[in-house]
């Protein structure tokens, strides 16, 4: 998908599908739906959601039925009220019904993460700070969640290990000290470093040495505004660790550049959507 940079769509869906196939297949489409029966269906929210993942959805039902009709009544990134209609579809049942789990499965997942992220972007509505995304994601499914928060309307953090250097406590540790982490850095030829603090004083060594991005842990409101004034606006700043949504206003309104909250991709509970079926036309 071309808004999905490094997912491959047609891999994702084979992969899903196999786990969910084995190899008897769907015995209970098989045995119970003639292969002639169609179906008309509707996927529609039961809550109010930020939707993410039709596409993805449309090509599980593709999968099984090239021939299928799909009319996508909604755009991924909206803001819809309970009971809106997503998805028109009309089919052969059993795809249909053989796609439907993998498919709902995947918008609820990602549409789940969009919605949690956008109640942490309203939060801090009006602040300068901005919003991230982290590493913490569920193995295989990295660039879907990332694709989701940004649905809801986060900037990513780092995609992987490779695309940024970020220092934390245990390089520290076994490099010996911040400034010495960071130069080992600079002269490995990074260009971006983001070094984790979790405390004051190891600011200033770690700007002296070269860090690019300052990641501010477990820090208090008080600590933060702090932080902030001292670094003086020479790089970024990231506030991190327990941020939720009743804390995050405050942590916000420090002057920190970034807040990043792993509990998007980490915790979001999954979306209320559901796959209507009526029957259409033999």
């Amino acid at each position: 998908m071309d808004d999905i940079p490094g997912f491959d769509l047609d891999a994702f869906v084979r992969s899903t599908l196999a786990e969910d196939l084995g190899e008897g297949g769907d015995i209970t489409s098989d045995a119970v739906i003639p292969a002639e029966a169609r179906f008309d269906g509707m996927m529609d929210s039961r809550d109010a959601i930020v939707v993410a993942g039709l596409a993805i959805a449309e090509a599980f039902f593709r999968a099984l039925d090239p021939a299928v009709r799909i009319e996508r009544l909604v755009g991924d990134g909206a803001r819809v009220s309970p009971g809106t209609d997503l998805m028109r579809l009309s089919g052969t049942a059993r795809g249909l019904l053989t796609a439907e789990r993998s498919a709902l499965n995947t918008v609820q997942h990602l549409s789940g993460i969009a919605t949690m992220t956008r109640a942490y972007v309203d939060r801090i509505a009006g602040t300068r700070a901005i919003l991230l995304d982290t590493r913490k994601t569920i193995p295989g499914l990295r660039v879907l969640e990332k694709y989701a928060t940004r649905m809801g309307g986060a900037t990513n953090h780092r995609m992987g290990l490779w695309d940024a250097a970020m220092i934390k406590d245990n390089h520290v540790a076994v490099a010996g000290s911040v400034g010495e982490a960071v130069r080992r850095a600079k002269q490995a030829g990074i260009e971006q470093i983001i070094v984790e603090v979790d405390r004051v004083d190891q600011i200033e060594p770690a700007l002296a040495a070269g860090a690019t991005h300052l990641l501010l842990d477990n820090m208090d409101p008080p600590t933060l505004r702090g932080a902030v004034t001292l670094v003086g606006g020479r790089v970024p700043t990231e506030a991190s660790g327990g941020v939720t949504l009743d804390t995050i206003r405050a942590i916000a309104e420090t002057g920190v550049t970034y807040i990043s909250v792993g509990r998007l991709t980490q915790s979001a509970p999954a979306a209320d959507i559901g796959l209507d079926f009526a029957m259409g036309a033999a």
